[in-house]
């Protein structure tokens, strides 16, 4: 597989799409203005609507601060608290966060609803696990604490807390890749939606 660290520091702080926050992106593909899919971690420091994206779903987590409230146009409401609370929405639907004591630090996993596939799950890292490659399916392993490093890979720096790994199937690469170390993890595991 091929693998790609994404340090921590490398992230592209950038203005939202409705310019009432800021972004770190992480990663998108393709990287343009178009793009498939993004990864990116919100900071909120004031209460705002988020920014819409038509086309899109949206899958958001809480990584630091006490959490916030959603309040949706049609009158749902959701509220995300500590440690990693989640919400999966609609990037078109209109909301309104609210912070519950101060700024907050999210994960977000936007993509493109035609075109890609995309699913987020959580996980501790205890000891090894195992990626597969698969065509045309993409990882990316954001390590929310703790260390990780690929074994037997010793072209790949480790992970810190706060880093992403990218895996991809690779014909030059080996076909399975070790992490091994001990934290949580996000996964997100995108493909394209079948032609």
């Amino acid at each position: 597989m091929h693998a790609q660290r994404l340090p921590a520091f490398e992230y592209r702080r950038m203005r939202w799409k409705n310019n009432l926050g800021w972004t770190r992106e992480i990663h998108r593909a393709p990287d343009r203005d178009d793009y498939d899919w993004r990864i990116s971690i919100a900071e909120i420091d004031h209460d705002c609507p988020f920014s819409a994206f038509d086309g899109h779903d949206r899958v958001l987590v809480l990584l630091s601060g006490n959490g916030m409230r959603l309040d949706f146009a049609d009158g749902r409401s959701e509220t995300l608290l500590p440690p990693h609370g989640r919400i999966a929405f609609a990037g078109e639907q209109s909301l309104d966060c609210t912070l519950i004591d101060g700024p907050t630090r999210d994960f977000n996993l936007i993509w493109r609803r035609d075109r890609v596939r995309a699913e987020l799950l959580h996980r501790p890292l205890v000891g090894p696990m195992l990626f597969f490659a698969e065509p045309r399916v993409h990882w990316l392993i954001h390590l929310i604490g703790g260390q990780a490093r690929l074994k037997d890979r010793p072209d790949v720096e480790p992970l810190e807390a706060g880093d992403s790994l990218l895996l991809h199937a690779d014909a030059d690469s080996p076909e399975r890749d070790i992490l091994d170390g001990g934290g949580e993890l996000l996964l997100a595991r995108i493909e394209p939606q079948a032609l």
